[in-house]
């Protein structure tokens, strides 16, 4: 018998509509899991982005007052991909109201806001779940288990980065991520959660930073309210706004564990489409992933008597993890809102299961801190440990 969640999802642009036609997808893909979505409900300020969801995807509602998605009767979990300054409110009313959440990250604007939303999620007693789409890249999910075989050894280095050129026009609208009251951090909050995520999937908890940010692009065209997304273009005669948040961040790190490593991202570089990338080596073997070829893993496993010395291309295919569930064929690659219905399903079936699953807000509240961490040390030049955000018991 297949359980049926119903979804309501607030926040119709691009990330909304890709989280939507995800849910839509868990039934088809992971059809003998027992778990499907119910679109139930939409919410955008804008009501023409609303009424469009609602009509391509088969939502049975449509408003532009969110509080109506965590209001519903039959809405089991809220969805939330709207703009950064509205996660905090948007997440503690959902708690309020007993709903289980999945929030695209950053989970809040700062560290200080995603250790509230956490709080109030855990006081709760809700389930939660957060966008890091890039852990289910079935290669990746892959080198998670060799990993935990012990197949690479002893790990020792680790290189995490996210580059992409979406910033990189000097004419990219002013969009609500360059703005420090919507969005918060810049690189900080919007690319260096999937790093840091990516780390502690594969690596494990992170002890002490060094960390370095910088801005390359100080001004850029104003946008109008509803129109483009952030990859839009504006005019050079067009009105200028100042950027108020960091292009690029750096950090040297040092894990728990021993592992030494670097983090690097930028979202005004040029080259890098979107180069969310790591290389891991150990005391036995090392591998790296691209995701701009997210279906293909460079694998090095020596076999100690010199016959096999170098990486290996392994190509994704049905005997890696949830590969099969999108097509029976190795190297017919799968794509980006591919990794976004594994997500989904995944969320789906702990919902469900009625148990909590990685990565959950507690996941994202562990990124929080090394962020925390890293904010410091743009302030005190120093290497800073990673510590526990204080928060307030109750709500914001």
């Amino acid at each position: 018998m297949t359980k049926t969640i119903g979804v309501g999802v607030i926040g119709m642009g691009w990330m909304g509509m890709a989280h939507s036609r995800s849910y839509s997808l868990v039934g088809d893909r992971f059809c003998d899991k027992g778990v499907s979505a119910r679109l139930v409900i939409c919410a955008d300020e804008v009501e023409a982005r609303a009424k469009r969801a609602q009509r391509r995807l088969g939502f049975e509602q449509a408003t532009t007052d969110w509080a109506r998605v965590v209001a519903h009767p039959e809405v089991d979990v809220v969805n939330i991909t709207s703009p950064n300054y509205l996660h905090l409110e948007m997440a503690t009313a959902a708690a309020k109201a007993g709903k289980h959440i999945f929030c695209e990250k950053p989970v809040g604007r700062n560290p200080q806001e995603t250790a509230k939303i956490a709080a109030v999620a855990r006081e709760a007693g809700v389930l939660t779940f957060v966008g890091f789409n890039y852990r289910w890249a079935p290669l990746v999910q892959y080198a998670c288990k060799l990993i935990q075989a012990g197949k690479l050894g002893r790990l020792t280095h680790y290189r995490g980065r996210f580059f992409s050129m979406y910033g990189s026009n000097p004419l990219g609208l002013l969009s609500w991520r360059f703005e420090r009251a919507k969005s918060g951090l810049g690189v900080l909050g919007d690319l260096m959660p999937h790093v840091v995520d990516m780390a502690h999937t594969l690596v494990g908890p992170l002890q002490r930073v060094v960390s370095h940010n910088h801005t390359f692009i100080k001004q850029r065209p104003l946008p109008q309210p509803g129109r483009g997304t952030h990859f839009s273009l504006g005019q050079p005669q067009d009105p200028k706004g100042e950027v108020e948040n960091e292009d690029y961040v750096s950090a040297l790190v040092e894990f728990e564990n021993g592992v030494q490593g670097t983090f690097e991202t930028c979202r005004a570089i040029l080259g890098p489409k979107c180069e969310m990338a790591f290389e891991l080596n150990g005391t036995k073997g090392a591998l790296s992933w691209n995701f701009e070829r997210q279906n293909e893993l460079q694998l090095y496993l020596p076999q100690g008597d010199g016959s096999h010395d170098g990486y290996t291309r392994v190509v994704a295919g049905p005997e890696h993890p949830f590969h099969g569930q999108f097509n029976p064929g190795a190297g017919v690659g799968m794509g980006y809102e591919d990794l976004k219905v594994i997500e989904a399903y995944t969320w789906l079936q702990s919902v469900a299961d009625g148990v909590q699953a990685a990565p959950g807000f507690e996941e994202a509240l562990a990124l929080a801190e090394v962020q925390a961490a890293m904010v410091r040390s743009w302030d005190t030049g120093n290497w800073e440990s990673v510590t526990k955000i204080a928060t307030a018991k109750g709500t914001p």
